[in-house]
C-alpha cells in the first residue's frame, strides 16, 4: 500500500489529505483555518502541520491506518505539495532542496498571492515531516509544453524577458488528470487524440491538448486571463486598465476588482452558479445576460482551440460547473452542431460520479464529463519521484 500526504497550503490554511496512491482513496482528509488569526487553529503553517500529523494520529491510528507509526514515523512514502506557479523554471513535478525552494522564492513575483502560502506550507512541512521526499507539483508544468506562438505576447521583448510576462497558464494539473483518465474512457491512446478540456468552476481554464501535451491554454501570466469566472474578469482590453488608473483607482484597487469584483460577481452580485442560475430562471436580466457572456467567451475558445488542433475527438467537462451542472454544459455549445459539438439531454441530466459520455450516438466529436481529483495526481507524481 503506498500512501502519499498531499498538502495544498493556503496563506491562512492548510488543506491535506493522506491518499492511497493504487486505489485512489482519500484515507484522511481536512483543513487547518485561519492560520495566524486569533481564535485559528494554529499560530503559524509549522504549528498548523504538527496539528495535522496529530490528526493523523488520532483519526487514523497505527501507521497501518494512515497515522503515524508506532515509532513516530509517518505512514506515507511522500508529501505531495501544490504550488501555483513554477514560471519558466519548473516543467515537470520536482523533489524539494533548499536550492529549489529558493528558485520557487524567486518565480513568487509571478503569483504573489499563491506562492508564498505555497511556500510557508512547503518549509513547515519540511520542518515537521522532514524523513520523507517533499515533492512541488506546479499547476503551471504541464503547459510548458506550449509552442511560443502561443505563450509570446506581442510585447517589447526585452521588457517581456526582464519581468518574465509570457503565457504560462494554470490547472495544469487538473487538465492533465482528466486528460489521461479521457483517453481510458475512449479506449484510446492519449498520444493520437485532439481534445479540449474545460476546466469550469469558480476559477476556470480551457486548454487544447494534441497528443497528451497543452499547446494552448486560456489563462495567461495570471489566473485573470480567458474565461469568465466567479469573481474574476477573465479577458478584458489592457486599455480598460490604463482607462481606470488614469480615473484616480489604485493598484491595489484595481487588482481588488478584478479579482474579487468581477465575472458572475460583477454582473449579477452572485459569484456562484448556482445562484445565478436560479435568479436568471427568475427572471433578473443581470443574469440571464451573465449566462449569456459566460457561455459566449467559452464559445470563443472552443472555436479557436478547434482551429489550433486542426480537428477535435473530444470535448471535456471538468470541475465544479462542468461536472455538476447540466443546464451550463448545454448552454456552452449550444449553437455548435455545425462544429460537431452536440449534447444528448438525457445522458447530460445523468448525475452519477463517474467519467462518462454526453454526446449522441454517432456525434461527429465525443463530449465527455470527467470528475477531476488533483490530490490523486499530486499524490500519484509524488509517489513517482519519490521512487
Amino acid at each position: 500500500m503506498t500512501r502519499v500526504f498531499v498538502v495544498n497550503s493556503g496563506s491562512s490554511s492548510i488543506k491535506y489529505q493522506l491518499v492511497d496512491v493504487q486505489s485512489g482513496e482519500a484515507v484522511i482528509g481536512g483543513l487547518v483555518e485561519r492560520i495566524g488569526e486569533p481564535g485559528g487553529d494554529a499560530a503559524d503553517h509549522t504549528e498548523g502541520m504538527r496539528l495535522v500529523l496529530d490528526r493523523l494520529g488520532s483519526e487514523g491510528g497505527s501507521g497501518a491506518e494512515g497515522g503515524p507509526g508506532a515509532d513516530g514515523a509517518p505512514a506515507f512514502v511522500a508529501v505531495g505539495h501544490r504550488v501555483v506557479h513554477g514560471g519558466a523554471l519548473f516543467t515537470a513535478p520536482t523533489l524539494l532542496t533548499d536550492e529549489v525552494v529558493e528558485q520557487i522564492e524567486k518565480v513568487s513575483a509571478l503569483a504573489p498571492l499563491h506562492n508564498p502560502a505555497n511556500l510557508a506550507g512547503i518549509r513547515a512541512a519540511r520542518e515537521v515531516m522532514g524523513d520523507v521526499p517533499h515533492v512541488a507539483v506546479f499547476d503551471t508544468a504541464f503547459h510548458q509544453s506550449m509552442p511560443a506562438a502561443a505563450y509570446t505576447y506581442a510585447l517589447d521583448r526585452d521588457v517581456a524577458q526582464a519581468h518574465g510576462v509570457r503565457r504560462y497558464g494554470f490547472h495544469g494539473t487538473s487538465h492533465e488528470f482528466v486528460a489521461h483518465r479521457s483517453a481510458e474512457l475512449l479506449g484510446r491512446p492519449l498520444e493520437e487524440l485532439r481534445l479540449i478540456v474545460l476546466h469550469l468552476g469558480n476559477g476556470s481554464s480551457a486548454t487544447a491538448i494534441r497528443g497528451g501535451r497543452s499547446i494552448d491554454t486560456s489563462m495567461g501570466l495570471t489566473p485573470l486571463e480567458g474565461l469568465v469566472m466567479g469573481s474574476r474578469s477573465g479577458d478584458l482590453d489592457p486599455g480598460a486598465l490604463l482607462h481606470l488608473l488614469r480615473t484616480g483607482l489604485e493598484v491595489d484597487e484595481l487588482d481588488r476588482l478584478l479579482n474579487k469584483r468581477s465575472g458572475l460577481l460583477g454582473l449579477t452580485g452572485r459569484s456562484d452558479m448556482r445562484d445565478v442560475v436560479q435568479a436568471a430562471d427568475d427572471g433578473d436580466e443581470d443574469a440571464r445576460l451573465a449566462l449569456d457572456v459566460w457561455a459566449h467567451r467559452i464559445r470563443h475558445y472552443v472555436g479557436a482551440y478547434l482551429a489550433q488542433l486542426g480537428g477535435l475527438d473530444a470535448l471535456v467537462f471538468t470541475a465544479g460547473i462542468g461536472e455538476n451542472s447540466p443546464v451550463m454544459r448545454a448552454r456552452a455549445l449550444a449553437g455548435l452542431s455545425h462544429l460537431g459539438l452536440e449534447v444528448d439531454a438525457d445522458r447530460n441530466a445523468m448525475s452519477w460520479r463517474e467519467p462518462r459520455e454526453i454526446s449522441p450516438d454517432g456525434a461527429a466529436v465525443r463530449v465527455l464529463v470527467v470528475p477531476t481529483n488533483e490530490e490523486l495526481a499530486i499524490a500519484r507524481a509524488a509517489a513517482a519521484l519519490a521512487g
